[in-house]
């Protein structure tokens, strides 16, 4: 029935929520750092393959050699520090490690209520200490500016023989440095020339003196330091028409070239690793996939000397920014990216201002609510409308019952009569939801927001409320609110299920990052006086209906 479709509409949505909890639940990766094979590179199964084929077999083998994190362990040749940062170069002439220091990223996750309470009856630890360094890198997985060579055997070679560094310590607190690793095989030299920056971002130059040897370097598999929920955790490039390629851990099926790419980043929700390029031509880049585990394995392809940047570090919008703009396409929310994206920028264009994300969320609250008032007005007043005419409805209900068709014939006459719209009601609630999931993909993909705390016991906004404080006011305010709008709903069992509501949206947000249960809430609130100032306008108008009609009919 139409009258029911606001009932069938709310459900909807509730399951909608439903959804997005389930889904984060399943989708959320596995927190285990599956190691690369172990083996040297496999001989060449048939030395007349052509070219490619003899490339891809270099890529999807590898070789890993034995890590030990620390300036001390004995295959580390160089060490470097920035202010926040420590980084590691080993024998092979790679990034082996990256460890952050901001208190930011090194802080222990919030301690709720329960986990007071579990420790009180001795069935918890000790709290969690914060660490001093936070690694970035899985400790057998692939590192960054690895080389692999196409001829197998020059690539044994380049496994089996170590760099040299020329300088074995850099300190780039204040400004970049460069060290220049080498090595020598037979016949054949390779320098690598790096340049790191104090804003994680650093320069290579490789110089072979042999001008025709192809070979593939890697920006590395992606970085480890947070594995949880359901965010986009893989390769991603941009291509040479702006287009972004995606391919998610688990999911690399097949050997994929993309000529002219600008960059190409490994990713996990927080942080990235990533080669890109200012050159207009852009260079070739490589996506293999790791046999056995489907992970994507990134390359990108070069003959003779080869020049191009690397950043890796979080993936902060403005950082990314000022580094080379087209890298803010990293920061990946999802299907709902082209609108998450604004909701992100105004967000944080509100913080410029404000200087804390809480009260910028609630300012972001009261725009949306600006923008949706017109909607939100015609809404209410539809509802009001359909609680007038509920009782003529019933009574239509009643005499043509058993005929459908004439029920509906009827209730659209109603309808247009009094000019009421059975679905106006529910149009701002629809209207919010692409709003809602884009901040909840903010909230839980911005690694601005990590640690980022509001007021009181919330000290981080993109994970629960420890407490449930927020989930619980926020189904308070959500029960006040459907109190306050107008009820058309005339089936007992439906008003039940319509009352439970609050309690089910409490439910499904409870695990929420704090910052949205922030939003919902604030939005609850200003639906509540927005709803008591249209009440009182509709019974002013309504008052002065009838005294109008009482005038004339005295007349």
């Amino acid at each position: 029935m139409k009258q029911n479709n606001n009932l069938r509409i709310i459900l909807a949505v509730a399951f909608s929520f439903l959804f997005i909890v389930i889904y984060g639940y399943f989708q959320k990766p596995s927190q285990e750092n599956i190691p690369l094979p172990a083996e040297q590179i496999q001989k060449a199964q048939d030395t007349s393959k052509q070219s490619l084929s003899q490339s891809q077999n270099s890529i999807s083998t590898s070789t890993s050699a034995q890590e030990n994190d620390g300036f001390d362990a004995n295959n580390i040749i160089a060490g470097v520090i920035t202010k926040d940062t420590e980084i590691t170069i080993d024998s092979l002439g790679r990034i082996s490690q990256i460890y952050l220091k901001d208190k930011k990223f090194t802080a222990p996750k919030q301690e709720g209520f329960f986990d007071h309470i579990k420790r009180l009856f001795g069935f918890a630890s000790k709290p969690q200490e914060i660490i001093s360094k936070l690694p970035l890198l899985g400790k057998d997985a692939l590192k960054p500016l690895e080389i692999r060579f196409s001829d197998v055997e020059i690539n044994n070679q380049a496994f089996s023989t170590s760099y040299q560094p020329s300088t074995k310590y850099l300190n780039i607190e204040n400004s970049p440095q460069t060290i220049t690793l080498t090595q020598t095989l037979k016949g054949i030299l390779i320098k690598k020339i790096i340049t790191f920056y104090p804003n994680l971002k650093y320069d290579v130059k490789i110089e072979l003196n042999h001008k025709n040897l192809s070979y593939f370097v890697t920006n590395g598999s992606r970085p480890v330091a947070d594995a949880d929920g359901y965010a986009f955790h893989g390769v991603l490039l941009e291509n040479a028409e702006g287009k972004i390629e995606k391919v998610e851990d688990k999911k690399a099926d097949s050997f994929q070239e993309f000529a002219g790419a600008k960059f190409i980043a490994s990713v996990d929700r927080y942080y990235t690793s990533l080669f890109f390029t200012q050159s207009p031509k852009g260079f070739d880049a490589i996506i293999d996939a790791q046999e056995g585990t489907k992970d994507p394995l990134p390359f990108i392809k070069y003959s003779g000397d080869a020049e191009f940047e690397g950043y890796i570090g979080p993936k902060n919008y403005q950082e990314l920014k000022q580094i080379y703009p087209i890298l803010t396409d990293v920061v990946e929310y999802g299907i709902i990216t082209f609108f998450a994206r604004p909701v992100f920028l105004l967000l944080q264009f509100l913080h410029h201002y404000i200087g804390n994300w809480g009260w910028a969320i609630i300012l972001l609250t009261l725009i949306v609510r600006i923008i949706l008032y017109p909607l939100s007005y015609k809404g209410m007043v539809s509802m009001q409308k359909l609680k007038d005419i509920a009782p003529k409805m019933k009574e239509i209900q009643e005499k043509y019952k058993g005929d459908p068709q004439k029920i509906q014939a009827q209730m659209m006459q109603l309808y247009k009569k009094h000019g009421a719209n059975p679905l106006g009601g529910c149009l701002p609630l629809i209207l919010q939801i692409p709003v809602f999931f884009a901040i909840y993909r903010v909230l839980y993909n911005a690694v601005e927001l990590k640690s980022a705390g509001w007021i009181l016991w919330i000290h981080d906004l993109s994970v629960m409320d420890p407490y449930f404080v927020l989930p619980i006011l926020m189904g308070i305010s959500m029960y006040l609110h459907q109190v306050l709008t107008p009820n058309t709903i005339a089936d007992p069992t439906q008003a039940k299920i319509f009352k439970l509501l609050p309690v089910v949206f409490t439910l499904f947000l409870i695990t929420f990052p704090a910052g949205l249960v922030l939003y919902w809430t604030v939005n609850n609130i200003f639906s509540i006086i927005q709803q008591l100032l249209i009440n009182r306008m509709l019974d002013r108008k309504k008052a002065l209906e009838i005294e109008e009609h009482k005038h004339q009919h005295h007349q």
